[in-house]
């Protein structure tokens, strides 16, 4: 009886985990923009990795590998998000994103302000002086 319910409740786990998988890589397709993107890989991929984790540990029925699927999800969990940051804040540098999608941009401020201090440090074009490099 237990092994049934341990059976139902990870079927039903690893059928949502790959659906949230599948959402993960529609949005990846459908969105317009990068940052919309990246919002579909990071939040539904993450928690479609924690469920099939979890499905896997049910199914596998041992405490051996429950450190191993913890740690590939905790890894898995800290990487995703920041790398996806990495790569936002990459694009919106670059202006891989469309400004129209904005509700607020928080981030204009800051750039702004990092351009100007690069261009009084380095000059109009910013271009460095070359006695910067020969030291």
């Amino acid at each position: 009886m237990l092994d049934t319910v341990i059976d139902v409740v990870a079927g039903t786990f690893m059928v949502v985990g790959c659906l949230m998988s599948l959402a993960a890589g529609i949005g990846m397709l459908r969105f317009p923009d990068l940052l919309s993107r990246l919002h579909a890989a990071t939040k539904p991929q993450v928690l479609g990795l924690f469920l099939l984790l979890a499905a896997l540990g049910l199914e596998l029925r041992s405490w051996v590998v429950l450190p191993v699927l913890l740690l590939a999800w905790l890894l898995q969990l800290l990487t995703a998000p920041v790398s996806a940051h990495m790569v936002g804040r990459a694009g919106y540098r670059t202006r891989h994103l469309k400004r129209e999608t904005l509700i607020v941009d928080e981030l204009a401020a800051v750039v702004q302000a990092a351009a100007q201090r690069e261009e009084r440090e380095h000059g109009q074009d910013g271009e460095r002086d070359r006695s910067d490099f020969l030291d």
